[in-house]
């Protein structure tokens, strides 16, 4: 082990996250330009905007333990730092032992060292291995983890086959993707190449972001007779994390398949559909106003969040004192919330400059939508954003109501 008087060959700074304490690069010294994104910069990858993310995945793991019954196994195969593996380690209960890992030599040091000022080294395991090297050497059926944590600076594809065999039966697969201007439709090509799907660049882009990658999880897992279930998803800052448990069995599979298909989408009347298969008669004309579709996928069209799994967060999450609880209270009631309505969003914003109208709040068009009997919530993807079971006619029709008598 490294000794405590361990000195990282870098500029580095101790930080306090959650429970832990840990010697993290101090970013400020490898910021040279205003552009700089200094996280990638720096000879060990540190991201304390990724507080968040951490936070929430301290919450969806106790939650699966907790459904589990039992001590659980988590991988962190891409650690940087260490500070992700060491929180799981120091902060969910039931933990049997957590592998964190990294390629760089310096991430790799830096991680011992800062498991040894946890004092956790009888509970966490450091390697200095490829990701996809280590997730490999777990794909036996007596070796594989309850969770494996996919958290790259990028796309999550490259580790997503070996992170699927190295997970047990209904274990959980947690990934991030930062590579949001290919799955947003910036770059649509780059989201073909990798994630088997056409984006489409709409105003609630961001959830088709997550479900292209969740469609991709889906068909990874497919492969190996291996189905999905999505029980929670966020898109936050610059990033879109999924959850999802898989299990085991051909049929399994055969229905996360039945389960991808298109989002067709009018960008002159807002109108959107699903379609299973895309045939030209589906897009060649809106059946609202005529004009011609577009879409996206293919992509998943199930739940990206399950209800009971995001009030179990909600549950782990007052049991915590995170600098980010208030924030994760909100998304997890947003997301709650959202479980069972409608796929895809309307954001107020952009139909009110459509119709060059004033912009109504969006307290008013949920009550206006629920007073005609629709279904509508708020989603946690857009502020502005509302789902709804009305029509993008109906919307545009209430919204013009609610605009005269603002």
């Amino acid at each position: 082990m490294i000794e405590p008087d361990f000195k990282a060959d870098f500029p580095s700074e101790t930080i306090s996250e959650g429970k832990v304490k840990a010697l993290v690069p101090k970013l400020e010294a490898f910021k040279k330009q205003p552009c700089d994104y200094a996280p990638s910069k720096a000879p060990v990858f540190y991201n304390p905007v990724m507080e968040l993310n951490r936070d929430v995945s301290v919450l969806a793991f106790q939650a699966y333990q907790r459904l589990c019954k039992r001590e659980i196994s988590i991988c962190d195969p891409l650690t940087g730092s260490g500070i992700r593996g060491i929180r799981f380690a120091a902060e969910i209960q039931g933990i049997k032992k957590v592998v964190i890992s990294d390629i760089n030599e310096r991430s790799f040091k830096l991680a011992l060292h800062n498991v040894h000022l946890n004092k956790l080294e009888d509970r966490i395991t450091v390697q200095h291995k490829d990701a996809n090297c280590l997730l490999s050497c777990h794909g036996a059926p007596h070796r594989r983890f309850d969770i494996v944590d996919v958290d790259p600076f990028g796309s999550p594809v490259p580790y997503l086959d070996s992170a699927v065999r190295a997970l047990r039966n209904k274990g959980l697969l947690a990934v991030t993707a930062t590579d949001l201007a290919p799955l947003c439709g910036i770059h649509a090509k780059a989201c073909i190449r990798k994630y088997g799907g056409k984006p489409l660049r709409t105003e609630y882009c961001h959830e088709l972001a997550v479900r292209l990658l969740s469609g991709y999880v889906a068909i990874v897992a497919a492969k190996q007779d291996i189905g999905i279930r999505v029980v929670f998803s966020h898109s936050s800052d610059h990033y879109i994390r999924v959850y999802a448990q898989i299990d085991y069995g051909a049929k399994k599979a055969d229905t996360s398949v039945k389960s991808l298909g298109y989002v067709l989408h009018c960008f002159n009347c807002f109108h959107r559909e699903l379609a299973e298969v895309l045939s030209p008669q589906l897009f060649e004309k809106c059946p609202e106003c005529g004009s011609k579709m577009s879409w996206a996928g293919p992509l998943w069209l199930e739940k990206i969040f399950d209800s009971n799994f995001c009030e179990a967060m909600k549950q782990e999450n007052k049991r915590t004192s995170f600098r980010n609880s208030r924030k994760i209270t909100k998304l997890l009631s947003l997301a709650k919330d959202e479980a069972e309505a409608p796929i895809t969003y309307y954001v107020l914003d952009y139909i009110s400059d459509k119709l060059s109208s004033v912009v109504p709040s969006v307290s008013v068009m949920l009550r206006n939508l629920q007073d005609n009997e629709f279904q509508a919530v708020q989603t946690h993807f857009n502020s502005r954003g509302i789902r709804t079971n009305a029509s993008a006619l109906v919307i545009q029709e209430l919204l013009k109501k609610a605009a005269t008598n603002t």
